[in-house]
């Protein structure tokens, strides 16, 4: 009995703030944080995913952590490789499986030495094949279109390191927007807002937290606050603060009107039947970023077409990633 019966195929969104695997036959098995946690001195991997993730900010001159995706991208080869690897082996149940086949999905704007990065880093974790999928087209799939008719869809998946913008028909991206900002952008616009205008030090992970909770594209009805604890930059004491969804809207308002401008970039650009079917289809969003309150309706208000957040935008595209993995014969031409 060869090692070849315990081979199993995997499917994996590798994204900036979140990797997300698919197995064959099994589905989402896991759904944790691009981080890894590494013992200084030797380069020794001391936690990754959700454990690394409660180290970050709170570490010692012994330990540091390290997302090896920017922009999603890899811009840590070798940790990146560790990542996979380690995330991988939690999930796998039979130590002796190997990997053979793989589906990793990219952003659509990348260049040939950053998916040679990805190819590689997935053959050192272990697999024999690898294939690469456009991130919009594993979106689009994830929610259920149909890719390879004639017609045109339009998917914006708002990631955490990009927001890919595509018009995608039979089986292709048509018309691609890829701009490298996303989630992380706007938890970065919210600690420097605060530290310029309200002279409050707060970290990465308390920003993430205020744009979950209260943060919004457009005006809420009644307007949220939340208590946040940070520096105050004056005293240079621990405070803590109660802010408003207002300034939190305001210092979000830059990157997010970014991701609107590019979608009105993308559209201008579509050729006019697909526009058509856009017009009569609407605008998908999906990723994590899509659950910023009121985006849909933000861009619904500076595009004039019907836009919809999908269901459980922040596993679509490694549900669509899954589905390419089930059935790599029919989706062969939607493959890099």
């Amino acid at each position: 009995m060869g090692l070849f019966n315990f081979a199993t195929d995997v499917a994996i969104d590798l994204g900036t703030v979140n990797t997300l695997i698919y197995i064959r036959g099994r589905g989402i098995v896991l759904n944790e944080p691009s981080i890894v946690a590494l013992n200084r001195s030797n380069r020794r991997i001391i936690a990754v995913g959700y454990e690394a993730q409660q180290m970050h900010e709170r570490t010692h001159r012994e330990i540091e952590t390290v997302q090896p995706l920017k922009d999603g991208v890899i811009a840590d080869f070798e940790v990146a490789e560790q990542l996979i690897r380690q995330l991988i082996r939690k999930v796998q149940t039979n130590w002796l499986s190997a990997i053979r086949r793989m589906v990793v999905c990219v952003p659509s704007g990348i260049t040939e030495v950053e998916k040679r990065a990805v190819r590689d880093s997935s053959e050192h974790a272990g697999a024999r094949q690898v294939y690469l999928i456009d991130e919009p087209m594993a979106a689009a799939i994830g929610i259920g279109l149909n890719v390879s008719e004639p017609i045109g869809n339009m998917v914006v998946d708002v990631g955490g390191g990009t927001t890919e913008i595509a018009v995608i028909a039979l089986s292709g991206i048509v018309i691609e927007e890829s701009i490298r900002l996303g989630g992380n952008e706007l938890d970065d616009a919210l600690v420097h807002y605060f530290k310029r205008n309200h002279n409050l030090l707060i970290g990465t992970r308390t920003a993430e937290r205020i744009k979950k909770e209260i943060g919004s594209a457009v005006e809420l009805d009644p307007e949220l606050e939340l208590s946040v604890k940070g520096r105050d930059l004056v005293s240079g004491i621990p405070k803590i603060r109660t802010i408003s969804s207002e300034d939190v809207r305001e210092a979000l308002r830059q990157p997010v009107a970014q991701i609107a401008a590019a979608v009105i970039r993308c559209l201008e650009r579509t050729p006019p039947e697909l526009g058509a079917d856009v017009l009569e289809r609407g605008i998908m969003l999906t990723g994590g970023g899509s659950l910023l309150k009121g985006l849909d309706e933000l861009i619904r208000s500076r595009v004039d077409l019907p836009v919809y957040v999908a269901e459980d935008p922040l596993t679509a595209v490694v549900r669509g990633t899954g589905e390419v993995l089930e059935n790599l014969d029919a989706y062969q031409n939607v493959l890099s």
